[in-house]
């Protein structure tokens, strides 16, 4: 039998090659701005660039996207996350070129929780002292470590201990600098009009109109359409449960006239995430954490706080509820809660995600999510 599907966003829906350059553009923008490490020198920042242009800083910064790929694998989900590990990397490295004894003040610095103002004292120095950014570094030292998850972010204080000689722990999720790189990112993402009133906090770089209107769908907006009208009528429960923010997923979510076909109380989106990690102080819940998940199969009018147990329990029903998803991440998820997991090849990997999803036992691999209506009728059927 089937009675619910969770269906992840990014690389099932909707592409998330936007998502990825606008990442790109944020670590740039983190290195390169006098809002930040000024390492452009010029005061002045460009905001707009062409498609050509995009595409060969997210090959520059993300070396051919090995780095992402990396990271994936590693069961890394969150862009965020992506952002914050690529930035930091080359904070580290900068600060370890710099001559003595501002070599050992950057590294007291850095044993402080990293805000503006350490940006903003990095910054003169590296005015003073040329430094170089060298993206080739974050595969290199991460070769060495066996670290997935959130243990990717941890391992940053190990890179700054063996570059600056410190013992130091500010460099943890949702740390001060991750909120820094975050709201870079949602510049990018929603534009200059949406990034008040969504994060209450003004642009510091304007002049970004957003990627969010510009939506690339990974299946015919129609085809998925008559799939939520399908499931609705077999009886499935459906759920939404992605690493977006709440505005991301619903603004087009509207305009491509699905929204009106969900049940909003199951959909989760990373705004729930940030609220139950402040409530609950239970930082961190998202993927490969199952609480998205869990969060969208139960409702957002349930009891929050027990789907935020480190070992949360599995799902009453679980080898009736299929997870639809792109990544290592999402099939993790599946595991820890017992639901049956669909792996579609629409994400970052494409086809190359086959190869991982059988090593680590997907039930099913799919080309697309326009493949969900006929498996779905399948299990249906089953006894």
């Amino acid at each position: 039998m089937l009675k619910t599907i969770l269906f992840d966003v990014d690389g099932v829906f909707l592409s998330e090659e936007r998502y990825f350059d606008a990442s790109a553009l944020t670590v740039r923008e983190l290195l390169l701005s006098n809002h930040y490490l000024g390492l452009g020198r010029d005061a002045s920042f460009r905001t707009t660039y062409s498609d050509q242009e995009i595409a060969e800083i997210r090959k520059n910064v993300f070396r051919n996207d090995r780095v992402l790929n990396f990271l994936k694998s590693r069961g890394m989900n969150a862009n965020w996350d992506m952002i914050y590990i690529t930035f930091s990397v080359q904070l580290i490295h900068l600060a370890a070129q710099l001559p003595e004894p501002l070599k050992a003040q950057a590294a007291a610095l850095l044993q402080k929780p990293i805000d503006r103002g350490t940006l903003d004292q990095l910054r003169e120095w590296f005015h003073s002292h040329p430094v170089t950014i060298d993206f080739d570094m974050m595969l290199k030292d991460y070769s060495g470590t066996k670290a997935t998850r959130q243990d990717l972010i941890l391992f940053l204080n190990d890179l700054a201990g063996h570059y600056l000689g410190v013992q130091t722990a500010p460099f943890k999720p949702k740390s001060k600098l991750w909120h820094i790189g975050e709201h870079a990112s949602q510049e990018w993402y929603i534009g200059d009009d949406n990034v008040l009133p969504a994060t209450g906090i003004p642009s510091v770089q304007t002049g970004k109109k957003g990627f969010m209107n510009e939506e690339v769908t990974l299946a015919d907006p129609d085809t998925i359409r008559a799939m939520f009208r399908m499931l609705r009528e077999k009886g499935v429960q459906i759920g939404i449960a992605t690493g977006r923010p709440h505005l991301e997923t619903y603004r087009p979510f509207g305009y491509l006239h699905w929204l009106e076909l969900l049940d909003e109380n199951h959909m989760a989106t990373a705004d729930d995430v940030l609220t139950a990690e402040k409530k609950f102080d239970a930082a961190p819940l998202a993927k490969p954490h199952p609480f998205t998940y869990l969060l969208s199969y139960y409702g957002k009018d349930s009891d929050v706080r027990k789907l935020t147990s480190r070992k949360p329990e599995p799902l009453p029903d679980g080898e009736e509820t299929l997870i639809v998803g792109d990544s290592l991440a999402d099939l993790l998820c599946a595991r820890q809660i017992g639901c049956r997991f669909a792996g579609v090849l629409t994400g970052l990997s494409s086809k190359k995600a086959r190869a991982e999803l059988e090593a680590h036992h997907a039930d099913f691999i799919l080309d697309s999510v326009a493949d969900i209506p006929e498996l779905a009728k399948k299990l249906i059927l089953e006894s």
